[in-house]
């Protein structure tokens, strides 16, 4: 076995890269950091979209989905109508409002707290929608990152290094 076979097969050997190890002891691997990113952010993914799956729904679930959606409907037709009997016959309506005058103080709060209960609740899952939303954006700026890093690396041409200012003082001076 000559030196140069000997050397060869300690450097490159039993399916090893000495030169490539050592390689990146100083410098990260990027198919490696790509490969990581890349499984990082699939996990995050995954435990996102497991978070938020809805199971199939039955038919009482169904139901009480149309029932939830009822309410602003109702109130908005409600005052239409109460407008359109105002018009209509004024005095029946003059009575109905006197009706109203005589529900107690204590039950108008209680229609003022329902009624923000579910309106709040509403609100707060569209807030919860909407934070996933954002979540889901989250998630894939990474990729975005470093796609765009990938585009401005190809776009812009590698720049010769600026000039070493006491090398051109040397070539000055020696040629002078």
């Amino acid at each position: 076995m000559s030196v140069f076979t000997g050397l060869w097969q300690i450097l490159f050997g039993g399916g090893r890269n000495v030169v490539r190890e050592t390689a990146e002891v100083f410098r990260e691997n990027r198919e490696q950091a790509s490969q990581r990113g890349h499984d990082f952010q699939s996990a995050a993914l995954a435990q996102f979209a497991a978070e938020f799956t809805n199971a199939q729904k039955g038919g009482f679930d169904r139901f009480m989905d149309g029932v939830n959606r009822l309410p602003r409907p109702l109130l908005a037709l409600g005052t239409l109508g109460l407008m359109a009997a105002a018009m209509a016959d004024p005095i029946w309506f003059a009575a109905r409002m006197q009706g109203i005058a005589l529900v107690p103080e204590p039950l108008w709060w209680l229609l003022g707290i329902i009624v923000s209960f579910y309106f709040g609740a509403r609100s707060q899952a569209k807030a919860q929608d909407f934070q996933e939303g954002i979540a889901r954006s989250l998630a894939r700026a990474p990729q975005v990152m470093q796609n765009l890093q990938d585009l401005n690396a190809v776009a812009q041409p590698s720049e010769p290094a600026p000039e070493n200012p006491a090398l051109l003082d040397w070539r000055a001076s020696s040629t002078g």
